[in-house]
């Protein structure tokens, strides 16, 4: 048998030993942390840096863009000896594409710029104005033969006289006889419109035996006139001015034949210039 004595002591031991262990395990020491460099070592550890973040591009500019180039309309040349003709223009009363022109002949472009000036000697002045005035409709449907030369030209109600259908035509004396270098015509200027067999003349007597024709637009001699060369137009606020080449008369006359609108005849005003 195994004696006891012995069992006891090495259970002794064994105690013991695991005590031991116990306390070597609890005494096990963290490591110490490295120390912190100072003085000149810190100087010498080189902290890590943030990378700098790149420079956003600049967008590019966008290029100018070239402006079309408009060429100056160059001052027209007065001729010697000559002058505008001092002409007032009314108010513009239509904008946009005039209708019913379908099919009229030897219609004239419209190239939507001012007209130039007119050169006449100097001196001219509107021999037309407040003169008297007859016409074929001695009995208008509105308004009276005297507006014609009245010095209204703007396109209102009540500023145009209105003549009956078919071929009509007015007359203006002047009082004495004059070098006529313009005449200008408004017939009708609130509606873009065309008058159809425009024939302007002019005559030192009432009777117009020697009527010299400056304007005939009457392509197919309807008016009994003639076969006119000149063209068809679109009626606006600059009116019709035709050159009087200095003729030397008393009478104007004016005749047309309806419009691209109806059948009836228009005058605003006509201005007669000359001295």
């Amino acid at each position: 048998m195994v004696n006891k004595s012995i069992l006891s002591k090495c259970s002794i031991v064994i105690v013991l030993l695991a005590v031991l262990g116990i306390v070597l395990v609890g005494c096990k020491k963290e490591p110490a942390p490295a120390p912190t460099p100072t003085g000149d070592l810190a100087a010498e550890v080189k902290q890590p840096t943030a990378e700098p973040k790149p420079e956003p591009k600049p967008e590019p500019k966008p290029e100018p863009k070239e402006e079309p180039k408009v060429e100056a309309t160059p001052a027209p040349t007065v001729p010697a000896g000559m002058e505008a003709l001092p002409i007032e223009l009314p108010k513009p009363m239509f904008v946009g594409t005039p209708t019913n022109l379908q099919g009229v002949p030897n219609l004239r472009k419209s190239t939507g710029k001012a007209r130039p000036p007119f050169f006449a000697p100097p001196g001219c002045k509107n021999l037309a104005l407040n003169k008297p005035v007859t016409g074929s409709d001695e009995e208008p449907i509105m308004g009276e033969l005297e507006m014609v030369t009245d010095g209204d030209k703007e396109a209102a109600d009540g500023s145009y006289v209105e003549l009956g259908p078919f071929l009509q035509y007015v007359t203006i004396d002047l009082e004495a006889e004059y070098d006529l270098y313009a005449i200008v015509v408004w017939h009708f200027h609130k509606q873009g419109r065309v008058y159809y067999d425009v024939v302007v003349q002019v005559s030192k007597d009432p009777d117009f035996i020697e009527a010299v024709t400056l304007f005939n637009n009457d392509v197919d001699n309807s008016a009994g006139l003639g076969v006119g060369k000149d063209q068809h137009y679109v009626d606006d606020y600059q009116g019709e001015l035709v050159d009087a080449k200095g003729t030397k008369a008393r009478y104007v006359r004016l005749y047309s034949q309806g419009n691209s609108s109806n059948d009836l005849n228009h005058y605003v005003e006509v201005e007669v210039w000359g001295k």
